[in-house]
């Protein structure tokens, strides 16, 4: 991904803004100085750590990066998937991309939660609901009635192993209440091996990020063979050489 170039301003067009700069209404300055500040915040420290760790080097098979409204399901081995996948995507996709995360664990800590709420503004869900009848799904929905796009993982918890366990129905409730929104298969490779479970320091390695075409669906597909068929196009992701 090529990245932004410096150019260079003659005196004369430096002038010339800093005179604009000046006739702009406060509130018009205001709003332009939010905006620098959250795309500087989009060229966090983490993404370049998280490459220069691991790599997270993305490939595009069947698709190729868009603003549509999509989410992305992937296979979920350590707690750096949430970060290596929303890391690949390109900068003008991060910032309208937001992982789904436990809260129990990315609400603790206060580098830990800076990094969630402040760098992935990542989509917090209870693990251990107090009530019972309590919709996990609730914040998923909010996101996407929102416009976001989502990073999850169907298998629910993470698991050292190369190929995904079966999903749960998250997926499959997601798909049938918004149907419109574009469903992209993931796999990362390698990620199991260098933050396994109890490892704290990842260990640094080559680790890939291969996202799929679109899966097909529609809301009468019956649950298990939805989930099968998702879990599926992971795993095809998976045998790519």
């Amino acid at each position: 991904m090529p990245s932004a170039g410096l150019t260079r301003h003659n005196c004369d067009d430096c002038r010339s803004k800093t005179s604009l700069r000046k006739g702009r209404p406060k509130a018009f300055r205001g709003h332009l100085q939010d905006f620098t500040v959250f795309q500087l915040q989009l060229v966090t420290p983490i993404v370049w750590l998280t490459r220069l760790l691991v790599g997270a080097y993305p490939q595009w098979y069947g698709c190729q990066p868009s603003r549509k409204q999509r989410i992305y399901f992937a296979n979920h081995t350590s707690h750096m998937d949430t970060i290596v996948i929303w890391s690949s995507l390109p900068r003008q996709l991060r910032g309208m991309t937001r992982p789904v995360a436990a809260k129990d664990y990315w609400d603790h800590g206060l580098l830990r939660k800076r990094i969630a709420m402040k760098e992935l503004n990542v989509v917090l869900i209870e693990r251990h609901r107090a009530e019972v009848h309590a919709d996990p799904l609730a914040p998923l929905k909010e996101a996407l009635h929102a416009g976001d796009s989502l990073i999850i993982f169907p298998e629910g918890t993470r698991r050292p192993q190369p190929l995904p366990s079966p999903f749960k129905s998250g997926l499959w409730r997601l798909m049938r209440e918004f149907p419109e929104v574009e469903l992209i298969p993931v796999y990362i490779e390698n990620l199991h091996r260098a933050m396994p479970k109890g490892v704290v320091i990842p260990v640094p390695t080559i680790c890939s990020v291969r996202f799929g075409a679109p899966l097909s669906h529609t809301i009468e597909d019956p649950k298990e063979d939805f989930l099968e068929r998702a879990r599926q196009a992971v795993v095809d992701l998976a045998q790519i050489s």
